[in-house]
């Protein structure tokens, strides 16, 4: 029920503290009423404000020559990339909704990243999907997964956006709360991008186009502000539920208004709706707005103000169309099959007022709504954690060494098979990567690689994360995070261009969750800076935790790249026998955080590996050469599972029979040396002719050259300094049969 004048337990019970609602009435001066409060809750929540995080966020490197639009100022980042070109890129999170009702919880994420690419004028080429879930031997887990997983193929498919790559990662610590961080790439002419902006145009009609609105994702950016509890699964209100049909139209209507340069400016009504969507343009435009709710056209009856502005119903924009242009936009969006309705105007009073029924139901300066505006802006108190002075005593047990070749075949099909490495065909099935004709490389293999039309380059994408890494050590497992997702860009043969994020954390109210969360900005910071790739934005998850405790740390990084010449890049393995292996960078294995000893020990303990920044950048710099020159035929990552899974996986994917000779890489322990994991480490793939070339290269850079071995025509996996040999069709048996349970 509407009030017209709230008190502090209304607004504690909207998230608000009681400062924050003192500080609404200094704003006003006057107590809010209950629409006013639900406005200013949704705006000032953490998924809205960042209220926690943008000052920590504000140290990250943003600068660069290259960047169209500063972090922070668009729906997504945009950098040039030449000839009038810029790729437009973001990630974001759906964690909480996923969590609550899994198929439209994760395809409403996708649809919504998808909408912060075109509302700047780009038409997304690519999507790209960061996955953490729970053990799916457990029921729950197996349902959010493989319901998750088919609401963003169904919404992505159906919108005709190829899929380039992504990741899953399973750990108990996600079972109650699920990562959905799903990513998109777009690509625009400078002349044709747009702005979420009134343009300062006072008196300019102001239009909702696109679809109905109803009751369904209210409190959704509060909801996304709080832990998870037993009493969330009765907030299936707070989920939005999407139509990827009507986001096509809508797709298509928006960019071609953008195109005839029909708009001032455009902004997705994502989180908190209408609210956000006027008071957010009105404030970067220096304006107020004036709404009146009852032209809105509704899909619910008797829908009150408070719903009608915090509703986040989807596949809906807020457009501030050129004066006199208003009825030529209105026959695009006809010709689609779209609403363009005129539901206000531009004003030159700062204020966002809301009428309904006749009658004034809100009256807020705009500023006071946004980030950077009057927004809050805290740093939480730290406190780091206890379990970190103890996690880097830890060394394996020496029992637990592997001694005979028939041991350590049993280990590495034991590992080959197991969720995190297993084949995610029965995920990639479920996605289009063919649609749009883009693909080069991917999905499935480190990074993908898209040709970028009517020219001769490429992008390069890549998500990644370690989240046990992050959890052993936030600092360097945040700079891991963007040294793996750049290495991964660059196995393609591409120079990383530029980074987003999505900063999944737990409630950062507690001191030893935002110490994990400051430290982990620090080291992404830090990498970034050194590998100058600037950080384009993002987004800050928090309240990820359930009662059994919080989640892993989890940093995802996004990362782009470019392939100056689409014709050089590099596969992920070779495609015939004969074919040198070799391993280039630095190898220096743990089994701290490792997959093998999470699977074997059933341990997440000891150090993480070692890391060094100018061997990363060495490594990337030399990957670019070696395409450059056509030096390799192939180069895979070595991540999880040591080189052992890294030679296995090679062989899988060729269909070749490789046989090897660890012996130049042996350290103390067998296990170590086959399945320790290992940062600025890459097997590369080569012809014998190349071998001098290439191995002077890598001693110029100050890095290490190591035969392995080669590809063979016999089908089987032989590594001869440890007795193993397996045939190809065991591993690829195991491999293939991981996840297939999962989807059945």
């Amino acid at each position: 029920m509407e009030k017209e004048a709230v008190s502090l337990e209304d607004a504690l019970e909207h998230g608000l503290t009681a400062d924050e609602f003192a500080k609404i009435q200094e704003i006003l001066g006057r107590v809010p009423n209950s629409t006013e409060l639900g406005i200013f809750s949704a705006m000032w929540s953490e998924h809205c404000s960042y209220k926690n995080s943008i000052l920590q966020l504000k140290t990250l490197p943003t600068k660069s020559d290259k960047l169209l639009a500063q972090a922070g100022e668009e729906n997504a980042g945009a950098m040039d990339i030449g000839d009038g070109l810029a790729v437009v890129f973001k990630i974001e999170s759906h964690n909480h909704p996923t969590a609550v009702e899994p198929y439209q919880g994760a395809a409403t994420g996708v649809g919504g990243i998808m909408r912060d690419i075109f509302t700047m004028g780009a038409r997304p080429i690519v999507s790209l999907n960061s996955l953490r879930f729970g053990n799916p031997d457990q029921p729950r887990n197996k349902y959010l997964l493989s319901r998750a997983v088919k609401g963003i193929g169904d919404y992505g498919n159906s919108l005709g956006i190829a899929v380039s790559g992504g990741e899953l990662f399973i750990d108990e610590c996600f079972s109650k709360n699920p990562l959905v961080n799903a990513m998109t790439v777009g690509i625009v002419r400078h002349d044709q991008m747009a702005s979420a902006t009134t343009g300062g145009k006072v008196g300019n009609a102001v239009f909702i186009v696109g679809s109905t609105t109803g009751r369904d994702g209210i409190h959704g950016a509060s909801f996304a502000s709080k832990d998870l509890t037993k009493e969330s699964e009765s907030k299936r209100s707070a989920v939005q539920v999407g139509d990827p049909f009507m986001e096509k139209l809508l797709m298509e209507a928006s960019l071609e208004t953008i195109q005839k340069k029909l708009l001032v400016g455009i902004q997705d009504m994502g989180a908190a709706g209408i609210s956000c969507a006027t008071s957010e343009m009105s404030a970067k435009g220096k304006t107020g707005m004036r709404i009146n709710l009852d032209l809105v056209p509704f899909r619910e009856t008797g829908m009150n103000a408070y719903e009608a502005m915090l509703s986040e119903s989807q596949e809906r924009m807020l457009v501030i169309p050129i004066k006199g242009k208003e009825e030529e936009l209105i026959s695009i969006f006809k010709k689609w099959n779209l609403n363009a309705v005129q539901i206000g105007e531009v004003t030159d009073s700062g204020l966002l007022e809301v009428y309904k029924d006749g009658k004034l139901k809100a009256k807020i300066p705009a500023e006071s709504l946004v980030l950077g505006g009057g927004a809050p802006r805290y740093v939480r108190e730290t406190k780091r954690p206890e379990y970190l002075d103890k996690v880097s005593t830890w060394a394996p047990e020496s029992s637990q060494d592997l001694k005979a070749g028939a041991e350590i075949s049993g280990a590495l099909k034991k590992l080959i098979g197991s969720w995190n490495l297993s084949s995610r065909r029965p995920i990639i099935e479920q996605y289009d990567t063919e649609v749009g004709l883009v693909k080069l490389i991917g999905p499935g293999f480190d990074g993908g690689l898209s040709a970028i039309s009517d020219t001769n380059r490429a992008l390069a994408t890549a998500t990644d994360c370690n989240s046990r890494y992050t959890y052993l050590d936030p600092y360097k497992g945040a700079m891991f995070a963007v040294c793996e997702s750049a290495r991964n860009v660059a196995v393609t043969g591409a120079s990383p261009f530029g980074v987003t994020n999505n900063l999944n954390f737990a409630n950062p109210y507690i001191p030893e969750n935002y110490y994990m969360f400051s430290e982990c900005i620090r080291g992404m910071g830090d990498a970034c800076r050194f590998l100058e790739v600037p950080v384009t934005g993002g987004n800050v998850s928090f309240y990820n935790e359930s009662p059994e405790g919080p989640i892993f740390p989890t940093p995802t990084i996004g990362m782009v790249g470019i392939l100056e010449d689409k014709r050089k890049g590099i596969r992920n393995y070779p495609v015939k026998s004969g074919t040198r292996l070799a391993l280039v960078g630095r190898f220096r294995p743990s089994l701290g955080g490792s997959e093998f000893q999470k699977v074997f020990l059933k341990k997440v303990e000891g150090k993480m590996p070692e890391l060094d920044l100018s061997d990363e950048k060495s490594l990337i710099a030399l990957l670019v050469s070696f395409a450059k020159n056509s030096r390799v035929t192939s180069a895979r990552d070595l991540s999880l599972g040591g080189i052992a899974v890294a030679l296995a996986k090679t062989a899988i994917f060729s269909g070749l029979g490789i046989r090897a000779n660890l012996g130049a890489l042996k350290k103390n322990r067998t296990d170590l040396t086959l399945f320790g994991e290992t940062a600025a480490s890459v097997l590369i793939g080569y012809e014998i002719g190349s071998e001098t070339e290439i191995s002077r290269e890598v001693s110029a850079s100050g890095l290490e050259f190591h035969k392995i071995g080669e590809t063979v025509s016999e089908g089987k996996l032989v590594i001869e300094d440890v007795h193993l040999e397996i045939p190809l069709s065991e591993l690829s048996s195991e491999y293939e049969s991981g996840l297939v349970e999962v989807f059945r």
